[in-house]
């Protein structure tokens, strides 16, 4: 069971985070205010309770249903675009786990946009749920601190609070990518990036430590640092790439995709070089030249953090906070695998 709700509040429309401020509380003091809680003094009430009237706060409807002391039976999940099959799969996997425990799944869906990740756990708060999983974007999260469940970071570590996070080896994985290349002979590997997150910046730094091991210098010029992640810009960086004088023999594209935008572009041109994705994607297997690919169990890695979520939620897990890093492996089916042309 999944529910999907929006995540952009009415202008001006005060929210917890904001009542919290006012008060100068945590999150999770103002929740169980709200919600009728216990453990909380007096005194402190009193300061929630004349900031949400000053601000005219009105708590979530779900949570308004919700009785006092009554255990949730929802975990959150707040990630990038549901569109991306990288996150799709997370999702599905996270789904699956919680089922077998009884547990429903509220998603929330925000692309790289603090305030809206701000306000999409502000209303899962609302709702009493017992735990929160949250690919985060990058600002500050030292604001969960004080939230009052459980959280997961999945993908990417979280600024400003010490928590759980389950992620890929990122600088690893680049690393296997590049060397791959290196290995069939390409000595100019072109590599395209989604715009700086902490994944594709670790994807890079496996890009540099591979040219470090086998002794090469890295043209700078082919460090390409993309507007967008999307498909169209890389299209179009990868079309200028080819039409430099002395084009790269081979390509890394930092995400699938990133991938899409460069097998795109190469239709155009006559001597293709070769090509390595990071995701794997649907159909990567079936085009004329299929291809190679860096990838991890991306369903694992939503499978691990729902498992620790709930162990955490139930209690059944008290050590320090945990990072977990999921292998990469290299999927050769022929685009990486193209010599360098004579």
């Amino acid at each position: 069971m999944s529910e999907t709700f929006p995540t952009q509040a009415g202008a001006g429309r005060p929210t917890m985070i904001d009542v919290a401020k006012a008060a100068g509380v945590g999150l999770g003091t103002v929740s169980r205010v709200v919600n009728g809680g216990a453990g909380v003094r007096e005194q402190t009430a009193s300061r929630v309770r004349a900031a949400i009237d000053q601000l005219g706060f009105q708590r979530n409807e779900v949570a308004r249903a919700l009785r006092p002391g009554k255990k949730s039976s929802s975990l959150a999940l707040v990630l990038g675009d549901l569109t991306n099959p990288f996150y799709a799969t997370i999702a599905k996997a996270a789904l699956e786990v919680a089922g077998q425990d009884g547990f429903a799944v509220v998603l929330g869906s925000v692309d790289e946009d603090p305030e809206g990740e701000r306000r999409a756990i502000q209303e899962l708060i609302g709702r009493q749920v017992a735990g929160l999983m949250i690919v985060p974007d990058q600002g500050d999260h030292s604001y969960l601190a004080g939230a009052g469940v459980p959280v997961v970071f999945v993908d990417r570590p979280a600024h400003g609070i010490d928590a759980d996070i389950v992620t890929v080896d990122n600088e690893g994985g680049g690393r296997l990518a590049t060397e791959h290349l290196l290995a069939q002979g390409h000595r100019r590997i072109a590599i395209l990036l989604a715009p700086s997150y902490h994944t594709t910046g670790r994807r890079l730094r496996g890009y540099r430590r591979a040219h470090r091991g086998a002794g090469i210098a890295v043209d700078e010029s082919l460090v390409v640092q993309l507007p967008e992640g999307t498909a169209e810009a890389a299209e179009k960086a990868t079309r200028e790439l080819m039409h430099k004088p002395d084009p790269p023999t081979g390509l890394f594209a930092s995400t699938n995709f990133v991938a899409e935008g460069v097998l795109r572009a190469l239709r155009e041109v006559d001597r293709q070089p070769a090509v390595v994705g990071f995701d794997d994607f649907r159909m990567a297997d079936m085009l004329p030249t299929p291809v190679t690919v860096v990838a991890s169990d991306t369903a694992e890695l939503g499978r691990i953090a729902a498992r620790l979520l709930l162990d955490r939620a139930s209690g059944a897990d008290t050590r320090a906070p945990q990072r977990i890093v999921l292998p990469c492996a290299l999927i050769q089916r022929g685009s990486g695998e193209v010599p360098v042309l004579p």
